[in-house]
């Protein structure tokens, strides 16, 4: 069905480009891109997953590519996909794969009113972040909590943490959902429970990680101004998710929803519900089924972990900026989004407006000023978009629409995009050198190995800028300030 989708491609000249129904597309296909940036990125992976998911049961609207897209797991990192939960008997389809494995992947980020003239020595304050700020696949290093005190967790998110002495109360009211999402029985494995006991506080590996920056350039004067943001400051942005818990609850499901899936030709049929998908990747359930609702439920559980975690993350950094800068060290959460999450939001499809379960999968969400599920800090402005770049080349804030919804179910890009894959980026990268390019630059940085800095090297990603760029053509949000990187700890 997809080896001729360019045949199916427009362009919109919004910003955007059009794949038409075409097979079994229930839907249209949009892509944040132009033609260069298309052809420069032509893995046609991921383009072709998200033409399967527009054959989801129940979607409505558009099956959405950010500008970060590239290939993942059934849905790209970078798709959007929203299904009706009204539809049928049972509501359309709610799929983990189109969630992604590290649920609520996210960031938050930090505001102090200190610039990089108040840092007495960045290479003493870089090394006590790496020595405190746990990272790498293993999770040592997390703080030590009871099993009561993860079911307090999972079910209370960063509020919990919060009662635990990681956190401010006064960070609530910036995080997105106010860092809880509401479950039933979080009912989580036993395994995934365990995996989480001795993860929190720790940022994990990949592509995670807490970088210190400053406000490099400002092209929304009003809306910087309006939140804090001045030229020069101190910044810092910390980028985790739910760790091993929340990669279990998702194997969980979608092992258990695979199971169902039987092929025929080139789909896959779960004859219960009378599904019919064209990725087994995307092994779905009817949103108010059993299965539906079980897993969004623990979903939601994972994602409150993932809450708790970045509050507990910014706990860590906090204590070390107050030893290492003072006074000055006291840093406030400008905003904490959430990536890899599905949500219950109402939108307007086709002029009418349909009660929405919203598959972000590496995207983030980019509300309007004037939404209802807006914060009262962000009415008027939009919501705050956090765009991690490349640990070389800088970041982004950007803001959603001041009025009116954006096209995209209120969604953005969350980052730059790989533009290469990890195991090409180790082939071709060399780590150890771009370690000390990067610190010939004043970028000081700490990995657990060379490998990482070539996975996560500047050249295996997309340019951030470019992403920006298109972002604001498609009108899903606007820049408001560019960060560049002074220190970096990853995993």
């Amino acid at each position: 069905m997809a080896d001729d989708w360019r045949r199916y491609l427009s362009n919109e000249g919004d910003g955007t480009m059009r794949i038409k129904a075409h097979g079994r597309m229930k839907v249209d296909a949009r892509l944040v891109t132009d033609e260069l940036h298309l052809e420069k990125h032509a893995d046609d992976r991921g383009p072709e997953q998200l033409i399967n998911a527009a054959s989801l049961p129940g979607i409505v609207g558009e099956a959405w590519g950010m500008a970060d897209w590239h290939f993942g797991y059934g849905l790209p990192i970078g798709g959007v996909v929203a299904t009706d939960t009204e539809h049928g008997d049972y509501g359309g389809a709610i799929s983990p794969g189109g969630v992604g494995f590290d649920i609520n992947c996210g960031v938050r980020m930090l505001a102090l009113d200190a610039t990089e003239k108040d840092i007495p020595n960045l290479k003493k304050l870089a090394g006590r972040l790496a020595g405190r700020i746990p990272a790498g696949a293993s999770g040592k290093g997390g703080v030590s909590i009871t099993m009561s005190d993860l079911e307090n967790l999972i079910q209370g998110g960063a509020s919990a943490a919060v009662e635990l002495g990681y956190g401010y109360d006064e960070d609530l009211k910036n995080l997105e959902s106010n860092g809880i999402l509401h479950t039933e029985q979080a009912d989580i494995s036993q395994r995934a429970k365990e995996r989480g006991l001795r993860a929190l506080g720790t940022l994990g590996s990949g592509n995670h990680f807490l970088e210190l920056q400053t406000v490099g350039k400002t092209v929304d004067a009003e809306t910087a101004e309006k939140w804090g943001l001045y030229d020069g400051q101190l910044v810092a942005m910390i980028h985790s998710g739910s760790r091993g818990l929340g990669h279990q609850v998702c194997s969980d499901h979608v092992r258990s929803l695979e199971r169902r899936y039987k092929q025929r030709g080139d789909i896959w049929v779960d004859e219960e519900w009378g599904y019919e998908i064209a990725d087994r990747q995307l092994a779905s359930a009817p949103f108010h089924s059993p299965q539906g609702k079980a897993y969004f439920d623990a979903m939601n559980a994972a994602a409150n972990f993932a809450f708790a975690n970045r509050s507990t993350l910014a706990h860590r950094l906090r204590e070390v900026l107050r030893l290492e800068l003072g006074v000055d060290g006291e840093a406030r959460t400008l905003y904490d989004v959430a990536h890899n999450i599905a949500k219950v939001e109402t939108h307007t499809i086709h002029g009418e407006n349909c009660v929405c379960c919203v598959h972000r999968k590496g995207a983030t969400r980019a509300f309007s000023g004037d939404s209802n599920d807006m914060l009262k800090s962000n009415r008027g402005s939009g919501q705050p978009v956090l765009i991690p770049g490349d640990m070389g080349t800088g970041s982004w804030v950007m803001a959603g629409p001041k009025v009116g919804q954006n096209i995209a179910f209120g969604s953005s890009c969350h980052g730059a995009g790989r533009a290469l894959s990890r195991s090409k980026a180790k082939q071709t990268i060399d780590g150890k050198a771009l370690k000390l390019e990067l610190e010939s630059k004043g970028i000081r940085v700490h990995a657990s190995t060379p490998n990482v800095l070539s996975e996560e090297a500047p050249d295996a990603y997309k340019d951030v800028d470019d992403v920006i760029e298109l972002t604001q053509n498609a009108g899903l949000a606007r820049p408001v300030v560019r960060l560049n990187p002074l220190a970096v700890i990853k995993g």
